[in-house]
């Protein structure tokens, strides 16, 4: 299918994230049509990812659908869909959904189709260690976590046993942390009294990092306390200590002499490094940008490519001035692309080149524990806490996902409940499975029939379905 051209100027946005949500907002006014194009159908609050992992927010809270956001906004169309391909000579996309193809042209561009978890050239480790950047990983890393309690409760072997409930986090930025800090939190307050075979409050959790600072972009002070806390939480961390070897059974660290180190855990979380997405590539080539080590295109001051200032990219796919990989960056380009579309069109002169005012940073450890890097204050515990609940509750999209936010993190916080304990066998293993039968992206529902398998399954009885799977052994096998 080919979009038709518009009468007015048109402006083609490829994703809902922040850079692409907040584009598509701030040209409600202007004199142009929209198109946002993004694989998924919701807008993604990633900061607070982790927390859909360990139990605390669903999934609906942190990702409203784009649809909903935008349905004021006439000027603006949302199209599903996974960019695969952007001329940039004929100004041309090409998205993909199911065995829909979308070809949209357009006056001008925006690009913020964000980034991927990096595995610094070890995609071999990825079936064992989720990352965490999308809704997918979220809901399998909480089903990996909460699995590894019922499988060391199951367990007899204290040797597996003590391999379950062994949670390993790589890298100690700000995702890390987080997720170290509430695995703590789950094991030593939600989870204390809910087993008979096993004592939650035992569990062992590892942060590792090749670096020598927890948090290192937060200073060396913040850095140091935030590693005091999270030894308070019983976190062990491990720095200056490189990921060798990841499976099933745990991972092989190395440290800076060479010797090696295995621990063994059943449950691995890669929050190690990103990568930018794919059309960085794509876009370079065409143009003669260059690349840097991030896989991120480099763009001239005002967000655009060389030769191509119909075309701006922004956010976790771009690379300028050292900028770092925090929302406020995306939502400032968006601001300041929209714009400069906006005086074009109006003939006014171009603005200044792109400077991005830093807001500064905060991270969660756990439950009243946080630090903050805000200027020229550099502070942590409670009252750093209570600005990041402040903050994040106010770039929540929605007044209902803010009141629902606040209500569960009063169960999680001020209680010792988390709402959102449920998990799935398809939360397990979709995303192994999904990789092993070759799907591509945004697979159309239709797909499903005709997987391997399909037919002999029509042949079951379901009133003995039950029969159909395997007993889980007492010695268990890894939730991936």
């Amino acid at each position: 299918m080919t979009t038709p051209l518009a009468h007015r100027h048109h402006v083609v946005v490829v994703g809902s994230g922040f850079g692409g949500l907040f584009a598509a907002k701030r040209l409600r006014r202007s004199n142009v049509d929209v198109t946002l194009i993004s694989r998924t159908a919701q807008h993604l609050f990633q900061p607070l990812l982790y927390q859909v992992a360990t139990g605390i927010l669903s999934e609906g809270e942190i990702a409203p659908a784009t649809r909903e956001i935008l349905k004021r906004y006439k000027n603006v169309q949302t199209l599903l869909g996974d960019v695969t391909d952007i001329d940039v000579a004929n100004r041309t996309v090409t998205s993909h959904a199911g065995d829909i193809t979308t070809v949209t042209h357009y006056d001008s561009l925006i690009v913020a189709a964000g980034a991927t978890t990096s595995y610094f050239g070890n995609d071999h480790f990825i079936p064992y260690a989720p990352g965490l950047k999308s809704i997918d990983d979220a809901l399998e890393l909480r089903g990996r976590i909460l699995t590894a309690f019922e499988f060391a409760e199951l367990e007899t072997d204290e040797d597996a046993r003590r391999e379950w409930l062994t949670f390993a986090v790589v890298g100690a930025g700000a995702t890390g942390v987080e997720m170290a800090g509430q695995i703590s939190e789950l094991a030593h307050r939600t989870l204390k009294n809910d087993f008979r075979s096993i004592d939650p409050t035992m569990t062992r959790i590892v942060l590792v990092d090749a670096l020598d600072e927890v948090l290192g972009s937060f200073g060396t002070k913040l850095s140091a306390g935030a590693a005091k806390q999270l030894k308070r939480l019983d976190v062990e961390v491990w720095l200056n200590e490189k990921v060798v070897g990841v499976d099933d059974r745990g991972m092989t660290v190395e440290d800076q002499s060479g010797k090696q180190t295995h621990i063994p855990a059943r449950t691995t979380v890669w929050a190690a490094g990103v990568r930018g997405s794919s059309l960085a590539n794509s876009l370079a080539e065409q143009t003669g940008a260059e690349m840097d080590k991030g896989n991120r295109v480099k763009v001239q001051d005002d967000c655009t490519l060389p030769g191509h200032p119909e075309v701006f990219v922004i956010g976790d796919m771009m690379s300028l001035k050292g900028y770092p990989g925090v929302a406020q960056v995306p939502m400032q380009q968006a601001k300041y692309a929209a714009n400069a579309i906006d005086r074009r069109i109006k003939g006014k002169a171009p603005q200044k080149p792109f400077e991005y005012f830093d807001k500064g940073s905060m991270a969660t450890i756990s439950r009243f524990r946080a630090v903050a890097d805000v200027g020229p204050f550099h502070f942590g515990g409670i009252i750093a806490w209570l600005l990041w609940l402040v903050i994040h509750v106010f770039y929540l999209i929605g007044f209902k996902n803010r009141l629902t936010t606040l209500l569960h993190w009063a169960v999680s916080f001020l209680g010792r409940g988390r709402a959102q304990r449920t998990t799935t066998s398809q939360q397990l293993i979709a995303r192994n499975a999904i990789d092993a039968v070759g799907l591509p992206d945004n697979a159309s529902p239709s797909v499903a029939s005709n997987l391997p398998g399909q037919d002999a399954a029509k042949d079951v009885d379901p009133t003995t379905s039950s029969s159909r799977r395997p007993s889980p052994q007492r010695s268990g096998s890894a939730a991936s």
